[in-house]
């Protein structure tokens, strides 16, 4: 409040002095000053009394003009003064650091959070090289960054989207920055200014936030590895072992049935159901030797494993499910846990579709693309929703985003055009690791 009355009044003041009225009576007030003057100039010998009353009136004007054109000059030097200082204060009180500099790169506006940032007192920073605040290696560039922004003619941009940036303290530390800056020109001279805050303490969270994600990762993956092997061992135990054993007991029995007594008719339909039993028995643990780990998929590779775990999908569903392999050259030597990883993300697609999608066909293409793997898998079913992405079912497809994360892949869902969902997976093949 108490700043608000000189405001009034000036502007008051202001606009008074530009009212019509008295502009008018100013402006018929020199038109008729100009006319003594010329009626002076004309009879000034014949009517002195009148010349030097036009002469004193003269004195007056230009007194007045000069007096109203000097107060004009220092009003609007106090006011420049003025706003300089309200300018200076608000930059001062800028929670990030500011710097200002000319063509030549020195320093002509420090603020305080700058002092604070670089550890720099303002003195000693304007007029010094805006090098000193940069580490050695990015001084060059940055020279050339900043002469190439002033010839593009924009007035202001974030500086260093794609990378992080890094400033230099007075004791030699480096640290990271985000920063944006601006041109202006102002009698002919560019200057530029740069706003900055020191982001080390983000860049610290972020960095271990990252670090945490990866060793999750890892051990998501290790776990995930380890359950695969078991799966493998498990799977080997029931082909060999119960496999042999099943197949002994088949053998057995059937050197029994040839030696039971033809006449016995109850013996022999016992003993054809038990050979019917012992042949489901030897499917089941086909099957589920299988469901835990296809042994073709270590023998055979993933574009077999994949076109037999197509056709046992179809067979199984009553779903017809095309496979399609551009390039299958590619999929093979792929490392192992990549292999298995593929081979998951196609099964669980599959399963899905056979549970949820109400879907009449499904197309699984592989293909070799910018040095990596593409694998489609898509259904004409109902499709799926965002909302569908959150339920408790969908952690399966979770689970393999964060897996083929793990690859340095991703993995997309998206709905075709012709109705029900496609699941993308794009990832990367270690050509290192591939040719061990």
């Amino acid at each position: 409040m108490g700043e608000s009355g000189p405001d009034i009044l000036t502007l008051v003041k202001r606009a008074y002095g530009r009212h019509p009225a008295l502009v008018a009576a100013s402006t018929a007030a020199l038109l008729a000053l100009l006319g003594l003057n010329v009626v002076a100039l004309l009879r000034g010998l014949e009517s002195a009394w009148l010349l030097s009353t036009v002469m004193v009136a003269d004195v007056i004007v230009i007194g007045s003009g000069i007096f109203g054109a000097s107060r004009a000059v220092m009003s609007a030097t106090y006011r420049i003064e003025a706003n300089e200082a309200r300018l200076a204060s608000i930059v001062d009180s800028a929670m990030d650091a500011i710097l200002t500099v000319d063509e030549e790169q020195k320093v002509v506006l420090f603020n305080l959070a700058a002092e604070t940032v670089f550890g720099v007192r303002r003195e000693d920073a304007l007029g010094s090289s805006l090098e000193r605040f940069l580490p050695s290696r990015f001084r060059t560039g940055h020279r050339a960054h900043i002469q190439g922004f002033g010839r593009t003619g924009v007035t202001g941009r974030r500086m260093g989207d794609a990378t992080t940036l890094w400033a230099l303290r007075a004791n030699g530390e480096e640290f990271p920055i985000e920063a944006s800056i601006s041109q202006a020109v102002e009698d002919g001279r560019r200057f530029y200014t740069v706003i900055l805050r020191d982001i080390t303490l983000r860049k610290r969270a972020d960095d271990a936030l990252r670090a945490q994600q990866r060793e999750l990762r890892e051990l998501s993956a290790r776990v995930v590895e380890a359950r695969e092997e078991e799966k493998t061992h498990i799977a080997r135990e029931l082909h060999d072992e119960l496999g042999q054993m099943l197949t002994a007991l088949k053998m057995d029995l059937a050197w029994l049935a040839g030696r039971l007594p033809a006449e016995d008719a109850e013996v022999a339909a016992r003993a054809g159901e038990m050979r019917g039993l012992l042949e489901d028995t030897v499917s089941a643990a086909r099957r589920i030797s299988a469901d835990l780990r296809p042994l073709m998929l270590d023998d055979l590779g993933l574009a077999e494993a994949a076109q037999w775990l197509a056709q046992d999908f179809a067979k199984r569903s009553g779903i017809p499910c095309e496979v399609r392999m551009v390039e299958p050259e590619a999929l093979q030597g792929l490392p192992k846990t990549l292999s298995t990883a593929i081979y998951r993300a196609v099964q669980e697609s599959l399963t899905n579709v056979a549970r949820h999608s109400g879907a009449k066909r499904v197309w699984v293409a592989f293909a070799a693309e910018n040095g990596g793997v593409q694998i489609e898998i898509e259904d004409d079913g109902r499709g799926i929703g965002a909302e569908d992405l959150k339920k408790a079912r969908s952690l399966g497809l979770k689970g393999m985003r964060e897996r083929f994360a793990y690859f340095g892949g991703s993995l997309e869902i998206s709905s075709p055009a012709r109705g029900g969902t496609r699941l993308r997976i794009q990832v990367p093949v270690p050509r290192e690791d591939a040719r061990g």
